[in-house]
């Protein structure tokens, strides 16, 4: 009987242990089927920009100082703390779609339930108070807050969620009908998460717990599947096309970190058990350093590269029942699927280089457009695959352009195939030594890599930007901020495909957050002054009409008028 006893409980600890193990405590008041759920670490945002960096701020003055702002809000913001929420803590919110079209929800713990109280009477003007099982309510038509001593719940009916499916079915009616929609009981949804069961929430939920334990300032988790119920299966001309291959089961899990100088991004892209096994089987290896190198130009404004198995390509048209449709279009071309597998080795790269602001001729005055080169660049397999896609270009272009004025050029020599603006830069890339940019080695090691230099890119426009001195200060306090991006990823490991990105920022000492900071404020600042400079100029308007002197009106008004 004592062995007994002891086995039960030994069965009964390794229970609880593997029940907690596989639970995660952000989860627990997420339903399962949930579209989107957002993270927000309160604990790891607050250390990274203080509150009284925020009261700092001129737009927090600006609201702080509105004379219509109540005596309770006015606490609130000399310390959130005042509101009853314990604001250092997790924030979850999350999006769920239903029947009755949707609603969103936000989530936290309470740290003063009388102080909360008062918030919410500031929340839900002339509300409906109740109380039932412990859980205070108040709410109104569309909203409603649920409180417990240490939990909160808000609710915001969506019924435009609903319309989402109401587009999908524009196919079979002439118009979109959304009063079918039902009324939604606010309340019993506030509740509904109250007494959500742990084994129907994201608790359980073993990628979404994986995602918690990552180090962040914010986790995101985005469920495919849930957003696309409903929806593209309904359309007669798409149903021919396996589309549900493409969402089933596929979440998106990313974790976002404000550090100094930059803005980090970290992905798992999941799929289902067919998908999953394509990307495993067909995903890329590293993207080409050398081809990434001959990319004309001496100012690259932007590059993206990829590595790919060509096979892959066709497995997926056979997935999604897509293979005979494509290979009679082709065919048509004078080419196969197949053709286009053996032709291509597996790289890719685009590249765009020397952005500028050039003034042309429009319509007898003067007009500015950007300019700039680019190149589509492959690699090549097969030479006499390719020359056969080759010659379908040829045909096709033949067609729809007129002999002699494409606006394009291409060059090969049997290992790369360059497309361009010019033939100069198509000529390059394929018989140029190429330049070591670098940015190059920020983006390479994995199957899809990019980059974007948003300093080339404002560049380029400082001249129409300084035009006026409102615009010149958003454009230096821009050039001071943003450097530029990258973003590589595209392996696939543990189930998951992986990728990481970053915006990077001039100043690299300072923490991102507190950057954005001042960078907003800079420019909500700057919309202020707009905004009060427009409203003095149509009162300069409103009395040069009254006046009869329009002739006489700063040039800067006249534009306006």
């Amino acid at each position: 009987m004592k062995l007994h006893v002891k086995l039960i409980a030994l069965a009964a600890i390794t229970i609880f242990f593997a029940s907690c193990k596989d639970s995660n405590t952000q989860g627990r008041y997420i339903p399962a089927t949930a579209s989107i759920a957002v993270h927000i670490n309160g604990k790891s945002l607050s250390e990274k920009l203080p509150w009284n960096d925020i009261k700092a701020n001129p737009l927090f003055e600006n609201v702080y100082t509105d004379s219509n702002m109540s005596a309770t809000m006015k606490k609130i913001f000399d310390n959130p703390d005042n509101s009853g929420i314990e604001t250092k803590s997790d924030i979850i919110f999350f999006v769920q779609r239903d029947a009755d079209g949707g609603y969103v929800a936000l989530q936290g713990e309470v740290k003063d339930a009388a102080a909360f109280k008062t918030l919410t009477a500031e929340m839900v003007k002339n509300g409906t108070a109740s109380e039932k099982d412990g859980i205070s309510f108040i709410n109104n038509s569309t909203s409603c807050v649920g409180w417990s001593k240490e939990k909160f719940v808000f609710i915001a009916d969506a019924p435009e969620m609903g319309q989402l499916d109401e587009l999908s079915r524009r196919m079979k009616r002439d118009s979109i009908d959304i009063s079918t929609n039902k009324k939604r009981d606010v309340v019993a949804a506030c509740k509904s998460v109250f007494e959500l069961d742990e084994s129907k929430s994201l608790a359980k939920n073993e990628k979404f717990g994986d995602l918690i334990k990552e180090q962040g300032d914010l986790h995101f988790w985005i469920n495919a599947e849930e957003m696309n119920k409903n929806g593209a299966s309904l359309m007669p001309a798409l149903a021919m096309i396996n589309l549900e291959k493409l969402y089933k089961g596929n979440y998106t899990a990313g974790t976002v970190n404000f550090d100094n100088g930059k803005i980090n991004l970290s992905m798992k892209s999941y799929a289902g058990e067919e998908m999953s096994k394509l990307y495993e089987k067909y995903s890329g290896s590293r993207v080409s350093e050398e081809m990434l190198k001959k990319i004309p130009g001496k100012d690259v404004m932007g590059a993206v590269a990829l590595n790919f198995k060509p096979e892959g390509l066709k497995e997926f048209l056979r997935i999604t029942n897509l293979e005979g449709f494509v290979n009679v279009g082709v065919s048509e071309l004078g080419f196969t699927l197949d053709d286009f597998v053996k032709a291509n080795k597996g790289d890719i790269v685009l590249g765009l280089t020397d952005l500028a602001i050039k003034t042309d001729s429009i319509d007898g005055g003067a007009g500015n457009r950007p300019d700039f080169n680019y190149v589509f660049a492959t690699s090549v397999g097969d030479k006499t695959a390719f020359n056969k896609l080759v010659k379908a270009g040829e045909l096709l272009s033949g067609k729809l352009i007129e002999p002699g004025k494409a606006p394009f050029a291409y060059s090969t020599n049997g290992t790369y195939f360059a497309f361009s603006n010019t033939q100069a830069n198509a000529d390059q890339f394929v018989n140029g030594a190429g330049s070591s940019f670098d940015f190059i080695s920020k983006i390479s090691g994995e199957p899809i890599g990019g980059y974007f230099n948003i300093q080339s890119i404002m560049k380029a426009f400082g001249s129409e930007a300084s035009k006026d001195s409102l615009g010149k200060m958003v454009y230096d306090a821009s050039l001071k901020m943003w450097d530029n991006v990258t973003f590589k990823g595209g392996s696939f490991k543990d189930g998951a495909m992986i990728s990481n990105g970053e915006i990077n920022l001039v100043d690299k000492s300072t923490n991102s957050l507190k950057q954005m900071n001042t960078y907003f404020a800079l420019i909500g600042q700057v919309m202020k002054e707009k905004e009060k400079k427009q409203k003095e100029d149509m009162m300069a308007l409103e009395d040069a009409m009254k006046n009869g002197t329009l002739g006489d009106l700063p040039a800067t008004v006249e534009k306006e008028k």
